[in-house]
């Protein structure tokens, strides 16, 4: 009886973090599909059931080290993969292994509920060499709240993600993008740079992963760079990833590996 009713809160958490996304939309997935099919060694499943021959590694772009937002400029060509909301077991560990098998790494901003829930998964992510967020604890709309409340969501989903993974939180990304010039700098104080987003790819909509990969596409194709959002709770952007990926590889995109280096202390404050 015990077992079931913990499986029954695993469940019912997950489905309502399923909600979660930069702006209000009908619900997500919510089956996990496996696949029979067994891939070559070094290759991937495309989203129609295919493979995809092995990968080169071409996509991997260069590092880059920040201190703060200021830092955070691509150029021409150049993208962040960016998860959000995770992690859950059977899609953040399938984003994975297709990071993994482009020889490419993202940054996954991770809901504090979700990481306490799932710390092996968390630790994962952190240990493949993938930037850590925290995306609050409850994945709460900060703008609605006082700055105090905000402020202890903040700092509670920052807690749990880092006891998680264990490694420090150095980015964060508000929920639904709903954020106040007030809190940003408080988010800054912290220590975290704060992820805004430059393509949405909106897979939080019950769309297949063919469309997303297109709207995806496109969007980049206006910009030229940037910040890709994404969620790793949902099946259907597991499922198009590695045909994403494939398509910014053809392309000549370059992901870039983000990296936090702690601001130094102002030559005044260094003396105190």
């Amino acid at each position: 009886m015990h077992r079931f009713a913990l499986l029954s809160g695993l469940i019912l958490s997950a489905a309502a973090l399923a909600g979660c996304q930069s702006t209000k939309h009908p619900a997500p997935d919510t089956m996990i599909k496996t696949s029979s099919i067994v891939a070559p060694e070094g290759s991937q499943t495309t989203e129609n059931g295919g493979t995809l021959p092995p990968i080169s590694h071409r996509l991997a772009g260069r590092t880059l080290t920040i201190a703060s937002i200021h830092d955070l400029r691509l150029q021409d060509k150049e993208v962040i993969l960016s998860f959000d909301d995770g992690p859950i077991p059977g899609r953040t560990d399938r984003v994975l292994a297709t990071l993994n098998q482009f020889g490419v790494k993202g940054a996954f901003m991770m809901v504090g509920e979700m990481a306490e829930l799932h710390p092996e998964l968390a630790r994962r992510v952190a240990m493949e060499g993938n930037a850590i967020g925290s995306h609050t604890f409850r994945h709460e709309n900060l703008a609605a709240l006082t700055f105090d409340v905000a402020m202890k969501e903040i700092t509670r989903g920052e807690a749990a993600v880092t006891k998680a993974t264990g490694v420090d939180v150095n980015f964060f990304r508000f929920p639904y993008l709903a954020d106040s010039q007030k809190l940003r700098s408080a988010v800054a104080m912290r220590d975290m740079v704060v992820m805004d987003v430059d393509v949405d790819s909106k897979d939080y909509f019950n769309t297949s992963p063919a469309a997303i990969t297109k709207r995806t596409m496109d969007l980049l194709h206006k910009r030229g760079r940037g910040i890709i959002l994404m969620h790793d709770i949902h099946n259907r952007t597991a499922t198009m990833l590695p045909t994403l990926l494939s398509r910014l590889e053809a392309e000549g995109y370059k992901v870039v590996t983000l990296q936090f280096k702690k601001p130094t202390a102002p030559a005044e404050m260094a003396s105190l």
